[in-house]
């Protein structure tokens, strides 16, 4: 396991929230306004210490929201310079979780659907909508 290099470091990590960010809420809203009922940063089935930022249960779809820095960002995501080795470590990490999570989620018949932060809400929306309906229709 990685752990933070300094105790500054952890600390302000300990404060990043983990749930009800505004791309999440902002999602959320519309998601409801459409209709769609889902539990909100629910445990993901089989999977300790991981949770889903979205979860349609019955229609077994997972939504994750990934903040740009955090999970990776092909176009926004960025790499400190400061502790860089540690940094590093530490968001190859998050992003192997994540394929991993998606693996085993779509290995027991889940669909996945992975939003980035800087996404619309309306276009994620979009998304999440067609695929709990697609799978609801099954």
């Amino acid at each position: 396991m990685v752990r933070a290099a300094t105790p500054a470091i952890a600390a302000r990590m300990s404060r990043q929230r983990r749930r009800d960010t505004a791309p999440e809420i902002l999602l959320r809203r519309e998601l409801h306004r459409r209709g769609l009922r889902f539990r909100v940063d629910h445990p993901l089935p089989g999977m300790p210490r991981r949770r889903a930022d979205l979860l349609f249960s019955r229609a077994r779809v997972a939504v994750f929201v990934d903040g740009c820095f955090w999970h990776g960002c092909p176009d926004h995501g960025t790499r400190p310079s400061s502790n860089a080795a540690w940094w590093s470590a530490k968001l190859d990490r998050n992003m192997e979780r994540d394929r991993d999570t998606d693996d085993r989620l779509a290995d027991a018949g889940w669909t996945v659907i992975r939003v980035w932060e800087h996404e619309g809400a309306q276009q994620a929306a979009d998304r999440v909508q067609y695929a709990v309906r697609d799978r609801n229709t099954r």
